[in-house]
């Protein structure tokens, strides 16, 4: 009879959940109501538990307590460290019931099962498009803020996401860390050589859905369709005339500039188009 006293004085009167003690039902009742009565002395952010304000104030101090003992590196909490050591480790203890992969995280887990389900619950407030990651619409979110947080410190060059930030600086590096291993050919991107291993592999997916006609890359593709609409985007901002590519326009500029960037190492002789170039390489006799 007390025992079932004291399981209804502590229990939820929103949900009827139950706590072993009052402490714990007050701190779960917050949940509810919204209430957050601890606040930080340093940025005056409010939660709702004690603990919670502990950890969040590791961000403004710097402490890290949790430390790996595998790696050394540190952390603010220890879930943190929990799930970094499962790097060193391998181990996936998350699998996804559906089609048996396995994560590291239960976050990646959760995001994952959306793929299988469809499922898209954070939706951009600009535009209305939806995604299944929340990193995803924070991303999206960047095109129409043009926040770009992720800044450069030889150029000063600022980008909307870290892994674009990665490889503009092989641009000062020189750093070509994917390499073609039908020709030993490198590449900055790996999506540059995923299109050039095309060339080897005679592998064309992009097809024209008006034509049939299929290209190795998407954006060749794209030039391509032009054809068909007779669109023109790219506009001579000296003379206004247009064109359907953009390597056509630079061509065409060269008009106005008399730049004539291709030069005979024969001869001497400059040219404003490489194939002109290499029609004049068959007839020079020098």
């Amino acid at each position: 009879m007390a025992k079932n006293l004291a399981k209804s004085l502590c229990q939820c009167d929103i949900c009827e959940k139950s706590f072993t003690t009052k402490g714990h039902l007050t701190t779960h009742i917050r949940i509810h109501t919204g209430q957050k009565p601890y606040h930080c002395d340093i940025c005056g952010r409010p939660f709702s538990r004690t603990d919670e304000l502990t950890i969040h104030k590791r961000v403004h101090t710097g402490e890290k307590p949790y430390e790996c003992d595998i790696c050394g590196q540190s952390f603010t909490r220890r879930d943190i460290l929990t799930t970094h050591r499962r790097i060193h480790t391998g181990e996936k203890p998350y699998q996804c019931d559906m089609c048996s992969k396995s994560f590291s995280k239960s976050t990646n887990l959760t995001d994952h099962k959306r793929i299988h389900t469809g499922e898209k619950p954070y939706h951009c407030d600009f535009c209305g498009r939806s995604f299944n990651q929340n990193n995803q619409l924070i991303k999206h979110k960047r095109i129409h803020t043009g926040e770009k947080p992720f800044h450069c410190d030889i150029c000063d060059k600022s980008f909307s996401r870290n892994d674009e930030l990665t490889i503009h600086k092989h641009v000062h590096t020189g750093e070509k860390p994917y390499w073609c291993d039908f020709c030993g050919k490198s590449f900055p991107r790996n999506s540059g050589l995923t299109a050039h291993k095309r060339i080897h592999t005679g592998e064309k997916r992009f097809h024209c859905d008006i034509c049939g006609k299929a290209f190795n890359q998407s954006n060749v593709l794209k030039g391509h369709k032009r054809i068909h609409t007779g669109e023109k985007p790219y506009q001579c901002n000296i003379c206004g005339k247009s064109f359907s590519q953009s390597t056509a326009v630079t061509v065409h500029k060269r008009i106005h500039t008399k730049e004539k960037p291709y030069h005979c190492e024969s001869c001497g002789k400059f040219f404003s188009h490489s194939n002109r170039l290499i029609k004049h390489k068959c007839i020079c006799t020098v």
